[in-house]
């Protein structure tokens, strides 16, 4: 019954909230954390095992990952970064022929959320309300340019006049050129979903953004607001989607208006919010995927108005050597 969190680095809190819940169903099963450099990754440290494994765009990569859950018997693999998702979807068929269930998405999903462009569609295909895209040769300011294919807030521009705007955003076709959405009048979200095996909807978790650094949540709130509702209402079943999915949204302050931004199918770095406000995705997913257990919807699961407020700490490595 041995998990493994990938790509591990500083997920220290979704390595001890699965630890927790394991440990619950069996008190001799091990949650083991694989990095790059697993001797700088917090996550490594705190889990019950660590192992190094070659970088993500090297051939050896998915041969020495196969080789270590076999060797470690772990039998799910709980992916944390983007770039690792797209690999393990293709390869989920191989995965599971061995034994080992990785909690990705399907293949097909994974590429929607992985271009920006291709995520607008999936959302105006269910009838919710996306910022505009502009053409570059006309578009009206304030606007917004990101990536098609960016995380963590890199590459991203805020254009209040034309001296703002450089060659580089016109030359760049990865870039697009959106429709401002005004944060004075907008409250931004980040929503932790949970769906099931038959990608269904059964719990979602809106997080308010109080402070953001470095593209991860810092400060928090939980709100079982008017978000809750329409997401059961737009986003029920998706197809392709398991576990955790983390979707962004804005919502007017006063008006009866959301836009939705952006998915990452994975665990997002503010779930431990969600997860000690009674949202158990951990649970929910052993159950699932290791004891074969069905899933009811859990709406209602959390804690209203939860506020987390993150800071750093220390853990200690005796021994090191550079």
């Amino acid at each position: 019954m041995n998990i493994l969190i990938s790509s591990a680095g500083r997920r220290v809190s979704l390595v001890r909230a699965f630890q927790k819940e394991l440990k619950k169903i069996n008190p001799e099963a091990k949650v083991y954390a694989a990095d790059a450099n697993p001797i700088l990754s917090a996550a490594c440290q705190i889990a019950d095992e660590n192992f190094k494994v070659p970088r993500l765009d090297s051939n050896d990569y998915l041969p020495f990952l196969i080789k270590k859950c076999e060797e470690f018997n772990i039998k799910l693999i709980i992916p944390t970064i983007d770039t690792e998702l797209l690999l393990l979807s293709k390869n989920k068929q191989l995965l599971l022929s061995k034994g080992i269930k990785p909690i990705i998405a399907s293949e097909g999903f994974v590429q929607k959320c992985r271009d920006k462009r291709q995520i607008h569609d999936f959302f105006d295909d269910k009838g919710v309300n996306i910022a505009k895209e502009y053409k570059k040769d006309d578009y009206k300011l304030p606007l917004f340019i990101k990536p098609i294919d960016g995380s963590r807030s890199v590459d991203t521009y805020l254009i209040k006049t034309k001296d703002d705007l450089t060659d580089y955003h016109f030359s760049n076709n990865k870039l697009m050129f959106l429709e401002y959405i005004d944060h004075q009048l907008h409250d931004e979200f980040t929503c932790d979903l949970y769906y099931d095996k038959n990608h269904l909807l059964k719990c979602a978790v809106p997080r308010k953004r109080v402070e953001v650094r470095d593209g991860e949540v810092y400060k928090a709130l939980t709100r079982h607001n008017e978000l809750v509702g329409y997401i059961k209402e737009k986003l029920n079943y998706i197809d392709g989607a398991v576990g955790c999915i983390t979707a962004q949204f804005f919502k007017h302050k006063t008006k009866d208006s959301v836009y939705a931004i952006e998915i990452n199918p994975r665990f997002g770095g503010g779930y431990p919010l969600s997860y000690l406000a009674g949202a158990n995705f951990p649970k929910w997913i052993i159950a699932e995927y290791l004891l074969d257990q069905k899933i009811e919807e859990q709406f209602d699961c959390w804690e209203d108005n939860l506020l987390m407020i993150r800071y750093d700490d220390e853990i200690l490595v005796h021994g090191y050597q550079d």
